[in-house]
Parts: structure tokens; C-alpha cells; sequence
């Protein structure tokens, strides 16, 4: 690691301690961290749902794109590096890696002997492989370009005018040495790395089993902390221990992964003590509180009303203000979620680098109150910019959110209320499957039949603000759902000069002169109204007394080596 990359990564630790400091001041987020009676190995079991789908959309790591099907896939697959508890990248398949003085070669060494679940050596070649397959074409994956769109080349082979970049900025000296060559500098290339689509995967067993070849990592396929035993889909995962993880090895025998399309049923199978580990839904807040069993964990998650600019009437930016000074943020997280998460009008959370304290909302203020008077202004305006007088001459408005939370239910009726009472609107709600949904943002970029106005969240990939700006709004970016900056709206050129500030953020050395620019940036994204921010997640959980050593970092994860502290005590 150069001299660079240490100061990065001292400057995060930190910017993210303020993450440490709430989890303090809210109890903690493990188990009980003094010393317990280990229970026998045939009671190292660990149930932890997955909540709000009947089934992973993808065990693919080259494919995900969704929180459960991440969270199952970090439990087999690892790349070269990872992100640990603190969000701090750390060596994971690579032991160690250095950086040419250009900031444009990248060399990997990886960890002596690794192997797949199966016995089978990995070598760079793998990892080249993993790399590669991830930008096929054939892939058509929706992530691997985002995440690895840095690799010199990796825009071609996605378009198919490559056949691969193996030999040609991936490659493979020998077998622990894998060198990548990036087509610019940034400094969050090793923390895209992170992210799953660079997962290293056994060819051998895609290779026989094709695009089914995920219904078979019993027989192999990762390198993780653990091995699939079992997968019923529309069920669950059983996992169990890898017998040839590089890492240390987990303490539990068996990790079970059982889907609940609804957190009020995983919250149930808690307390009928069928699992280990869920979130407590809203109206159940007050009555566990107090108990040891209750954490109350900040994330760097925030969630937001997102509006299509190619939409009627979301094309005037007059239009989205008066929807979103409309809602009273404060009451919203009081009345629904009872004061778990935090009203926020940010788009980088509280925690992550450029965080900025300062930024106001649409409204020029740092309330998150709404200004009903001012949206019923903003209102006015936009009935003009779409050439009507009258609320009733508005084309049907409708905001999509996923099923499965009657949390996230009763916030969204809240918030149709709000805009009926102060905007005198009418708007429906449609509550579709998760997956489903997922899809149909994906289909909303550069789509005015798209989705119109939706409720979703967005968890940190990596602790960098790029994360939460370019990715999301930038020309190209598949995130770009609401079509920012690639519209006819009259302030289209405002938002392109935006875009031109993000890209220009990525490449600059100096760090405080990229901070800026970001928080430059997104204090323009807040007042076009590119997100409508709601809350900032502070997830609710309950964890049985007896579970040890269970530590989540502010995406809501285990990192892959922190499974070796986890177990089971006398109970």
C-alpha cells in the first residue's frame, strides 16, 4: 500500500469515528462482548432472515445489484479486497498491493495456497477470469460497469468491441500476481473493488453447469468464509463452514438464511425464538427499547422519494420543490418509524467523507420541517410551467414503493395525505414486489412511460461520496433513474453543468479540493430536487442474548474474517 493510500485511509477512520460515537451513545451493535460459555457444536446455529422476499434475485456475483442477494453472496464469494467493520478497505484475497506513481497500475499480491470451497487452487488467473466474465457481454450485468468501469477498457468489452481484457489491462504474471490497469486516477478505485462484481468465481463449476451454475455451490464456486449446503429456493440457504477458507475460520456450524416477504413475520419468527437476529418493525419500537436485546445501529443508508425529470409534471424543477417542502420530515420519522431513523435533507449521509453540515434544502434552509406556504408557491409555479391553473387538470400521479414494510406503507399515506392537504393533489400508491421493482427502475432510465415517482433507499457500496453523486446522477450511469441532466426541462443545462463538476470531483489529487467539489455538487442536486431525501436509516434490530460476537458495520454487514468471532453460547 503506498504512502497515499495510508493517509486515505487514516483521514476515513476519522471521518467515520462519528459512526462509532452514535453507536456508543445507542447501546452498540454486537452481541454480548464478555466472555461466554461456549455452547456445543451441535448448538452453533445461526438463524438470520432475510426480509421483504420470497427469493434472492441473484446468487450471481457478477449480477447483484440488491442488499439480501449481497449479503448471500458475501457469505461465499470474496475479491481481492474488502470493506471491515469501521468501512475501512483491508487486504482479502490479496495480501498486499502497490500503486505506480501515475496512479494507473495497480499490482496485487495474492495470499499464499488459496483455494476454492472445493479444493481447487486460486490463482490470478481466477481473478482475471472473475474480472472479465463480470464485463462479457453476454453477462449484461448492471453493475459490473459502474464498479468496474475504471479498468482501462472495460467500457469496450461491455459493448462487445473487445473480446476480452485479459492480456490487456488484467494481467497475470504469475499465479499470485494480478496487475490492473486503470484508464484514469481515483482514489476510490480500490473501494469499487469492494464491491461484489469483482468477486472471484470457479469457472470450472460455470463451465458444467452453465447459467444454472448458482443452484450448485454445494459443489463449489467460492472462496468465502462459508459453503452452500442447502438452497430451497422461495425458502432458504444453509451455509456451513468452508473447510478451506484462507481466513479464520467460523465458529458457527451452520448459518441459515430463511426468506420472510415481510419484516412484521420475520419480527414474529423472532419472538416464537425461530430466529436469531431480524429488524423491529416501527410500532414495535417502544415496547423493546429498553430490553439488551434492542440496538439501534446508524448506517450510511439514506432513503428518498426519487421523481422521473422525464415525467410529467416532474419535468419542472417548481414542480418537484413543492412536493418536497410539502412533506414534514420530522413528523414522518416520529409519527411512523417513532423516532428510529433521522430526518435528513442530505444525499451523502451523516458518517461518509463530505458529509456536509451545512447544506440546506430547496427551501434555503436546514429545516427539515417542510414550508407549506412556500410549496404551495413552488406549485403555483410549476401548474404555470406545465401550462394548467388547476391541480385537477394534473396528469395521474403515482409513487411506486416495494411491499413487504408496513412502516414504509404508512409513511407513504402519510405523505399522499401531506401532499392533499397542502398541495390540494391527489396521488395513488402501488406497492409492488421488491424484485419487481427493482427492474422497473432499471427500465425508468431514459424512459418518460418509466416509472413516475417511487420510495426506495440507497445503501453505501463503498465510504466515498463518488458513491452518492456520480454514480447516481452522472450521464450514463445506470443509477440515473430520475433521468437527471438527460431531459428537455428548462433547467437541463444547470444540471448538466452539475454533472461536468462530478466528473471533474473523481479525478482531482487533492482530497479537501474533491470534498468541496462533491459538496459543492450535491448542494445543487438538493435544490434541483434529484432526490427527495427523507430519512437517514438507523436500522432497529433485536439479537438474542446468547448470539456472540456479532458485529455489523454501517452497511448492515458481517465482514467475511468477523464470522470467526461469532458464536453460540450456553443458553
Amino acid at each position: 500500500m503506498s504512502t497515499q493510500q495510508r493517509v486515505s485511509m487514516a483521514g476515513l477512520a476519522g471521518l467515520l469515528s462519528l459512526l462509532v460515537i452514535l453507536l456508543g451513545a445507542c447501546g452498540g451493535n454486537a452481541g454480548n462482548t464478555t466472555a461466554a460459555r461456549k455452547a456445543p457444536p451441535s448448538q452453533q446455529v445461526f438463524v438470520e432472515p432475510e426480509r421483504g422476499i420470497s427469493d434472492l434475485s441473484t446468487f450471481d456475483p457478477a449480477q447483484a445489484f440488491d442488499v439480501p442477494s449481497v449479503t448471500a453472496i458475501q457469505m461465499v464469494f470474496t475479491g481481492l479486497v474488502s470493506l471491515d467493520k469501521d468501512l475501512v478497505v483491508r487486504p482479502q484475497l490479496a495480501s498486499s498491493w502497490t500503486v505506480s506513481p501515475n496512479g494507473l497500475t495497480w499490482t496485487f499480491h495474492l495470499k499464499p495456497n488459496l483455494k476454492f470451497s472445493d479444493g481447487t487452487p486460486l490463482t490470478s488467473m481466477d481473478v482475471a477470469y472473475s474480472l472479465d466474465r463480470a464485463l462479457q457481454p453476454a453477462q449484461r450485468s448492471s453493475t459490473a460497469l459502474t464498479y468496474l468501469g475504471l479498468i482501462k477498457d472495460a467500457d469496450q468489452l461491455v459493448k462487445g468491441q473487445i473480446r476480452t481484457i485479459i492480456g490487456d489491462s488484467v494481467l497475470t504474471p504469475d499465479p499470485e500476481t494480478v496487475v490492473i490497469r486503470a484508464r484514469q486516477k481515483a482514489t476510490y478505485f480500490l473501494d469499487a473493488l469492494t464491491y461484489p462484481c469483482s468477486y472471484v468465481v470457479e469457472k470450472k463449476l460455470i463451465n458444467k453447469y452453465g447459467s444454472k451454475w448458482t443452484d450448485h455451490l454445494d459443489e463449489g464456486g467460492g472462496a468465502g468464509p462459508f459453503k452452500v449446503k442447502e438452497y430451497t429456493h422461495n425458502k432458504r440457504i444453509v451455509f456451513v463452514p468452508n473447510p478451506n477458507y484462507y481466513g479464520p475460520q467460523p465458529q458457527l456450524q451452520q448459518v441459515i438464511f430463511p426468506f420472510y416477504r415481510d419484516t412484521n413475520s420475520a419480527y414474529k419468527a423472532y419472538q416464537a425464538g425461530q430466529v436469531d437476529f431480524t429488524l423491529v418493525p416501527g410500532q414495535q419500537v417502544a415496547s423493546v427499547r429498553n430490553r439488551p436485546e434492542f440496538h439501534l445501529m446508524p448506517q450510511l443508508w439514506i432513503r428518498y422519494y426519487g421523481m422521473n425529470y422525464l415525467a410529467k409534471p416532474f419535468d419542472s424543477i417548481n414542480m418537484r420543490r413543492a412536493f418536497a417542502l410539502a412533506l414534514n420530515k420530522d413528523e414522518l420519522a416520529h409519527a411512523i418509524w417513532k423516532d428510529v431513523p433521522i430526518p435528513t435533507n442530505h444525499i451523502i449521509p451523516l458518517g461518509m467523507p463530505g458529509y456536509n453540515p451545512n447544506l440546506r434544502g430547496p427551501d434555503n434552509t436546514t429545516s427539515t420541517r417542510g414550508n407549506p406556504q412556500l410549496a404551495r408557491q413552488y406549485f403555483q409555479k410549476g401548474l404555470q410551467d406545465e401550462g394548467l391553473t388547476s391541480p385537477s387538470q394534473l396528469p395521474p400521479i403515482t409513487i411506486t414503493y416495494p411491499s413487504g414494510n408496513q412502516d414504509q406503507a404508512n409513511e407513504i399515506a402519510a405523505a399522499i395525505q401531506r401532499w392533499q392537504t397542502v398541495l390540494g393533489v391527489t396521488v395513488r400508491a402501488e406497492a409492488i414486489d421488491f424484485n419487481k421493482m427493482l427492474d422497473e427502475l432499471s427500465n425508468t432510465v431514459g424512459n418518460p412511460h418509466g416509472l413516475q415517482m417511487w420510495a426506495i433507499g440507497w445503501v453505501a457500496d463503498y465510504p466515498d461520496p463518488q458513491d452518492w453523486t456520480t454514480l447516481q446522477f452522472d450521464a450514463g450511469s445506470p443509477y440515473n433513474q430520475v433521468n437527471y441532466g438527460q431531459n428537455n426541462s428548462s433547467d437541463r443545462l444547470q444540471q448538466q453543468a452539475t454533472q461536468k463538476l462530478l466528473e471533474v470531483a473523481d479525478t482531482l489529487p487533492d482530497s479537501n479540493a474533491r470534498l468541496q467539489a462533491y459538496q459543492n455538487a450535491e448542494q445543487q442536486l438538493v435544490n434541483d430536487v434529484a432526490w427527495l431525501p427523507i430519512t437517514q436509516v438507523r436500522s432497529a434490530y433485536v439479537l438474542k442474548p446468547y448470539v456472540q460476537g456479532f458485529v455489523l458495520n454501517a452497511q448492515l454487514q458481517v465482514p467475511p474474517d468477523d464470522w470467526s468471532q461469532v458464536y453460540i453460547s450456553v443458553h
